[in-house]
C-alpha cells in the first residue's frame, strides 16, 4: 500500500467524537435558560429566530427533519423556484436573496440558494438550532400559561411501539412560538388538552391567505404565539399556494411581537 501524502493536520478518531460530544453537551445545557422557543424551522420560524437574535434574544429552534427551511427549499410542486409577491422582494435584499422580476410585483428566486441564505443569516444572528428534535408536548404553568415545550429525538418516532421507551426531556422558555406549518402541531396540543378550539385551514386562496396569515400572527394562547401556516390552521383562514412572502412577514411580525411580551413580562 502506498503512503498517502499528509495534508490535513493530526486528528484522532477518539479527540474527533470527543469534540462532538462536548461542544454538543455545552449547547444543549446552554438550553436550559432560554427567552423563546420556536417549534419549526421552515421560512417563518427561522426569520421570527433571526429577528429575535438581532435584539439580543436568546431564542432556540426546534426543528423534527435533519435539514432546516421546510418548503422554503423546494417551492412547488417539487419544482425549487421560489415565488415572491411585493413587497417580500425587500426582506430578499435584506438577506443578500438573488431574485429577478417575473412580472409587476411577482418576483423568483432559487428555492436552494434563498433557503441557505436566510439559514445561514438565521445562524450569523446568534440563534441556537436543534434538528432531529421533535416536539412531543406542551409544558403548562400557572392560569395555563405555556412555559416550555417536551422534546424527544425525531428517530424515536420510528421505533416499533413495543420496544420504545425513551423518555422525552424538557425545555423551559418564557414564549413558544408554533412555526409548524399546516401541522400546526403546538396549537393541536392545546387542542387535545381542551385549551382552546380552532377550525383548521381552508381551500386555497394565495391572495386573501397570505394578507390574513400577517394579519392574524400573534398570541393565540398566553404564553405562545403562531406564525407562517400555523395561523391558518389556528383560524380557519385559507391555505397558502406555494408563495413565501407572508412566511417571511409573518415570522418578523412573530418576533416583534415576541419582543413585546418579553418586555411586558420582565415589567411585571
Amino acid at each position: 500500500m502506498s503512503e498517502t501524502k499528509k495534508i490535513l493536520e493530526f486528528a484522532s478518531e477518539n479527540q474527533i467524537t470527543n469534540a462532538i460530544i462536548t461542544e454538543f453537551a455545552r449547547s444543549f445545557a446552554s438550553y436550559s435558560d432560554l427567552d423563546v422557543i420556536i417549534i419549526g424551522g421552515g421560512p417563518s420560524g427561522l426569520m421570527c429566530a433571526r429577528d429575535l437574535a438581532l435584539n439580543d434574544v436568546k431564542v432556540l429552534v426546534v426543528e423534527r427533519n435533519n435539514y432546516l427551511g421546510g418548503g422554503f427549499w423546494v417551492g412547488g410542486y417539487l419544482m425549487n423556484t421560489i415565488t415572491i409577491r411585493a413587497p417580500g422582494q425587500k426582506i430578499l435584499d435584506e438577506l443578500g436573496i438573488p431574485y429577478k422580476e417575473f412580472k409587476e410585483n411577482l418576483y423568483v428566486t432559487l428555492g436552494p440558494h434563498a433557503c441557505s441564505k436566510l439559514i445561514a443569516e438565521t445562524c450569523l444572528a446568534g440563534a441556537n438550532i436543534l434538528n432531529m428534535t421533535s416536539f412531543d408536548d406542551i409544558v403548562i404553568r400557572e392560569n395555563n400559561r405555556v412555559g416550555g415545550v417536551v422534546i424527544n429525538w425525531t428517530p424515536v418516532n420510528a421505533l416499533p411501539r413495543e420496544i420504545t421507551c425513551v423518555d422525552p426531556v424538557a425545555l423551559e422558555a418564557k414564549l413558544v412560538i408554533d412555526s409548524t406549518g399546516h401541522d400546526a402541531c403546538v396549537v393541536k396540543k392545546l387542542v387535545e388538552r381542551n385549551f382552546l378550539e380552532i377550525p383548521g385551514f381552508g381551500p386555497m386562496w394565495v391572495e386573501r391567505s397570505e394578507d390574513l396569515v400577517i394579519e392574524h400572527t400573534g398570541e393565540v394562547h398566553p404564553g405562545l404565539i403562531a406564525t407562517g401556516m400555523a395561523v391558518s390552521t389556528t383560524y380557519g383562514l385559507p391555505r397558502m399556494g406555494p408563495t413565501f412572502s407572508s412566511m417571511l412577514f409573518s415570522g418578523r411580525r412573530g418576533a416583534e411581537i415576541a419582543i413585546d411580551l418579553l418586555k411586558k413580562q420582565s415589567e411585571e
